[in-house]
């Protein structure tokens, strides 16, 4: 682009693409939630965990196309497994089964194709959640700490949970999974997870800002370390940006991971804990930033330096 076109685009900058990433997002996570939900009001089943009166059988739901949760699941009568559940299983049982391999290899082939944390931005509903948190506390104006925990802590948390799981073998996350308070709560009445979710909203609404997603979740630190590979991407057009920084002001994985772009010259954002969510996308004035798939991650960045690759991780 010439300096006379770019002086243009600043000078009159177009709109924003009026949340239209936000509203694809809002369609899958509903989606998500509902497809876990149907399966059991077809049967004739209630939710929560109770079950429909009257002295006529009911229809399993698990002779139904598709039934149970995100830990589980099962698909046309093929099982789904969570990839990390099962890693936790593995250490806590200190057995290996191969079914546990291929039944959670879809997974780790969907999300390991498009990017890790998807599943964080377009699926976890306690990010879901944590979004309508956010929303509350700019409502009632309460101000929380912005970075409270590094974003790699989770990493090492998630590993931390694999240590313990083998030490005590019992699978560690899932005792206490705020995903399963919502997700397995509403279709199976599960009550595991409800304390940590509970401490997580106050959390959330009173200390720091989005510090379970971005720092804390072990689960979110298997996603990142998935992450670092990719065929779809945020790309940057360096040339169209005003630097106006509304993107890291939206940004729901870690402000942290735009620098490279915005200050280092990098065409793409490399980190794994980017979730595609597209937030940067919908606020940016000019189009700098757009989702593609391609290449360019697993390229050289284009002015390297030893603090910019530290910023990819």
């Amino acid at each position: 682009m010439s300096a006379r076109s770019t002086d243009s685009v600043r000078s009159n900058p177009p709109k924003p693409s009026r949340q239209r990433w936000l509203i694809a997002r809002r369609c899958v996570q509903i989606s998500s939630l509902v497809l876990f939900v149907l399966p059991m009001l077809l049967a004739g089943w209630t939710l929560l965990g109770g079950t429909a009166g009257g002295v006529n059988p009911l229809t399993t739901p698990a002779v139904l196309p598709f039934f149970g949760s995100l830990s589980s699941s099962s698909v046309f009568g093929l099982d789904i497994l969570d990839p990390f559940a099962i890693l936790q299983i593995i250490v806590a049982s200190k057995t290996f089964a191969l079914d546990w391999l291929l039944f959670s290899l879809p997974v780790l082939v969907f999300y390991g194709l498009i990017k890790g944390r998807v599943f964080c931005g377009w699926v976890c509903p306690v990010n879901f959640l944590l979004e309508g948190v956010d929303f509350l506390r700019r409502k009632l104006n309460i101000k929380v700490a912005e970075r409270v925990v590094p974003r790699r802590a989770k990493i090492y948390i998630a590993l931390g949970v694999l240590v313990v799981s083998a030490i005590i073998s019992i699978p560690v996350f899932e005792m206490f999974s705020p995903i399963s308070a919502i997700n397995k709560g509403i279709v199976f009445g599960s009550t595991a997870g409800l304390v940590a979710l509970v401490a997580i909203i106050l959390i959330e609404l009173f200390w720091g800002h989005r510090v379970w997603c971005r720092s804390l979740c072990p689960l979110g630190g298997f996603y990142q370390v998935l992450g670092r590979v990719g065929l779809f991407s945020v790309y940057f057009d360096e040339a169209t940006c005003t630097h106006c920084n509304s993107c890291k002001e939206q940004c729901l994985a870690d402000p942290e991971i735009l620098e490279p772009v915005l200050d280092d010259g990098a065409l793409v954002i490399r980190a794994g804990d980017c979730m595609l969510c597209g937030a940067c996308i919908d606020v940016c004035p000019v189009g700098s930033l757009s989702i593609k798939p391609g290449f360019e991650q697993f390229k050289s960045a284009s002015k390297p330096s030893s603090e910019a690759q530290d910023k990819t991780a």
